[in-house]
C-alpha cells in the first residue's frame, strides 16, 4: 500500500508542477479566514489524492485541508486518511520550490504512515512504523534517520517569523540556522540533515501528521513544548485542527 501512496503523491505533485511550469495555466488565488492562500492547484491536487485514496482503500474515510466536515461524522473516525495536497501555497506563488504533498495514515490518534514529496526537487519521503526512507529516483529507496550534532542545524520556517522564536533562539548560544518551507523542516530532520524544529506559530494538523510519522519512524520525536503528543485523535474532547506550539528534534 506505501508504494501505492508513494505513487499518488508523485501524481498530485506532478499535477502541481503542470501550474508551476506553465505559463498559460492561470493560477486564481483566494484566501481563507486565517488569511492563508489558497489556490486552484491546491483543489487540482486535492481531487487527485481523494480519487485515488478511495480506490485503494475504499473503507479508510479522508480527512482533507481543502473540504469541510461535520463533526457528528468525523468524530467517530479511529482511523483516515489526512492530506494537504500542496503545503506550502506561499511558496508555491513565490516559485521558490519548497512545496510538498503531505498524506499520512493516522490510526486511533497516531500517524503510522507518511509521505512527503517535493515535486520541483523530485525527492520523496516515507515511512510506515517504525521505518522511514528517502527515495531521490524512483524505486531507489534508501533508509533514513535522525543524527546528532555538537553544532546542531536549527530549521525555522521561512515565512512564519515569530517573536517566540527569536526569543528562543536567543537562549541558544551555539547553533546554525537554516530556513525553510513546508513540511520537508520535518525531512531534513528525519534525514540527519538538521537536527531541531522548533515551532510556535499556528499549525494544524494536516500540516504534520505526514511528517510527525517520518520523523518518529526515523528515530526522532514531535512534542509540544509541554512534552506532549500532537493530538490527532478525532474522537478527544480537546481535539482540535490547530496544533499547539511544538518541537522535532533528533536529538
Amino acid at each position: 500500500m506505501l508504494d501505492k501512496i508513494c505513487q499518488l503523491a508523485r501524481c498530485a505533485g506532478t499535477c502541481v508542477m503542470k501550474f508551476y511550469d506553465s505559463k498559460k495555466k492561470i493560477i486564481n488565488v483566494s484566501y481563507k479566514s486565517d488569511k492563508t492562500p489558497i489556490t486552484n492547484v491546491d483543489y487540482a491536487a486535492n481531487n487527485i489524492i481523494q480519487k485515488g485514496l478511495l480506490s485503494i482503500t475504499p473503507e479508510i474515510p479522508i480527512l482533507s485541508e481543502e473540504a469541510s466536515y461535520d463533526f457528528k461524522v468525523y468524530s467517530n473516525w479511529k482511523k483516515y486518511w489526512l492530506i494537504d495536497p500542496l503545503d506550502g501555497t506561499k511558496e508555491f506563488l513565490k516559485k521558490n520550490g519548497e512545496f510538498t504533498v503531505n498524506i499520512s495514515l493516522v490510526e486511533n490518534g497516531i500517524p503510522i504512515l507518511g509521505v512527503i514529496y517535493a515535486p520541483f526537487f523530485d525527492i520523496l519521503y516515507s515511512s510506515f512504523y517504525n521505518y522511514a526512507w528517502k527515495e531521490k529516483k524512483i524505486g531507489l529507496k534508501e533508509k533514513i534517520s535522525v543524527s546528532q550534532s555538537t553544532v546542531p542545524v536549527l530549521i525555522t520556517s521561512r515565512s512564519h517569523p515569530d517573536q517566540e522564536l527569536k526569543n528562543y533562539l536567543e537562549e541558544i548560544k551555539n547553533y546554525k540556522l537554516k530556513k525553510l518551507g513546508s513540511s520537508l523542516k520535518f525531512c531534513l530532520i528525519a534525514e540527519g540533515t538538521a537536527q531541531i524544529y522548533p515551532r510556535f506559530g499556528n499549525t494544524h494538523i494536516w500540516d504534520t501528521a505526514a511528517g510527525q510519522a517520518i520523523v518518529i519512524a526515523a528515530g526522532g520525536k514531535v512534542k509540544t513544548w509541554t512534552g506532549e503528543d500532537l493530538n490527532y485523535s478525532l474522537s478527544s474532547s480537546s481535539f482540535s485542527f490547530v496544533n499547539s506550539g511544538f518541537y522535532a528534534s533528533g536529538l
